[in-house]
């Protein structure tokens, strides 16, 4: 089987290996496992290597070069207006060629591959949609029409679309899927946190104004104003860093806030068994893993409501749910250490995300591919 992946994810070479974002890798691997040919249509960049990339793992693999596009400025819209002839034009190519066709999606390249399948109704397909499926999410036009392309049964034939959560009105060819980090041999037994001592804290995720992270550093400044003691580990890189680390230092908090940057998934891993809390206060999410990655170890996560982080915090019982609003967050916060059984809540949260391994998700993506 020719199994065809069209991404807007970036690429990158390092003598006969194929690299890109790591947690995308590590998932696309498992479906790999079950391909005797691999073409990958994608961009390619020329920068370094970093800690959160890893190479594909298959023998058979090539890569189908195509540019990257993005509609944020009017001259980046135009220059990339003239690039979509070409894109569309090797994603067809390759389409034709491929017996199974898997996008990935939401993206701009994700959507032009949603134009492209319309043209095969015949092939095996599969498509990832790793946005919020939230079909009242307010979202960019583009999302909502790949959203609408996927679950259009006569225009999308054939295929089978994984989304994070389970919605009301999914056409037959949705399916409420997950994603996971972790195999059954990695299963730890839930141990008791101590909540008496320093409360350690971690965000994990992209320094971008849409994950929260000044909102995440602002609420541990204030617990810690109320008299907790409090310590937050910052993982990931991005624009808002240096923003970050100068209100750190202006705020006078840098006793109780340390940034890592970019972290492989092992380093992660030992951080979590001894972390008694994770913030996301994203504004969207698809599903966010650096929480079922907390859970696994008996993390209990502090979110937002977004896409499907109610549902994954078994709406408060496995975690606690807040509003973007400092004020009322730190106050539910603080009401959660005072009033709400922390050990249970850490122990179901681990209960629940130890049923999403790799072991697991592997099982399911072979159902997908070798079905028919």
């Amino acid at each position: 089987m020719k199994f065809l992946i069209i991404t807007h994810a970036q690429h990158k070479k390092q003598r006969e290996h194929l690299f890109a974002y790591e947690p995308y890798v590590r998932e696309m691997n498992l479906w790999l496992k079950y391909a005797e040919k691999v073409e990958i249509v994608a961009p390619l960049v020329t920068s370094e290597i970093s800690k959160i990339e890893q190479n594909y793992e298959h023998k058979d693999l090539i890569l189908t070069q195509i540019p990257s596009i993005e509609f944020t400025t009017i001259s980046s819209a135009i220059k990339s207006i003239f690039k979509l002839p070409i894109i569309l034009v090797r994603i067809f190519k390759a389409s034709k060629k491929s017996d199974h066709i898997h996008l990935r999606c939401p993206g701009n390249i994700g959507l032009l591959g949603c134009l492209v399948q319309i043209c095969f109704p015949k092939k095996m397909k599969t498509a990832k949609y790793a946005g919020n499926w939230d079909p009242k999410a307010k979202q960019p036009l583009s999302y909502r029409l790949q959203k609408w392309i996927l679950s259009n049964t006569f225009l999308t034939k054939n295929m089978q679309v994984l989304v994070y959560g389970n919605w009301p009105n999914l056409t037959k060819n949705i399916k409420p899927f997950f994603t996971a980090s972790f195999k059954d041999s990695e299963k730890e037994t839930w141990l008791e946190k101590d909540y008496s001592r320093i409360l350690r804290f971690v965000f994990a995720g992209s320094l971008v104004e849409g994950k929260g992270p000044l909102f995440a550093i602002q609420i541990v400044e204030n617990l810690h104003k109320k008299g907790k003691k409090v310590f937050l580990d910052v993982f990931g890189d991005g624009v808002l860093k240096d923003e970050l680390q100068e209100y750190v230092m202006t705020n006078n908090i840098k006793n109780i806030i340390e940034f890592h940057g970019n972290q492989p998934k092992d380093i992660l891993k030992e951080t979590f068994k001894n972390t008694h809390f994770a913030l996301l206060p994203s504004k969207s999410e698809g599903w966010p893993k650096v929480i079922a990655e907390a859970m696994f170890f008996g993390v209990i996560p502090i979110t937002t409501s977004a896409s499907c982080l109610p549902y994954m915090l078994d709406y408060g019982k496995r975690g606690i749910l807040i509003e973007p609003n400092l004020d009322d967050a730190v106050l539910k916060i603080m009401n959660a250490l005072e009033n709400k059984d922390l050990k249970t809540m850490s122990r179901l949260g681990l209960e629940w995300s130890q049923q999403f391994t790799l072991d697991y998700f592997e099982s399911e993506i072979k159902k997908l591919i070798i079905s028919k």
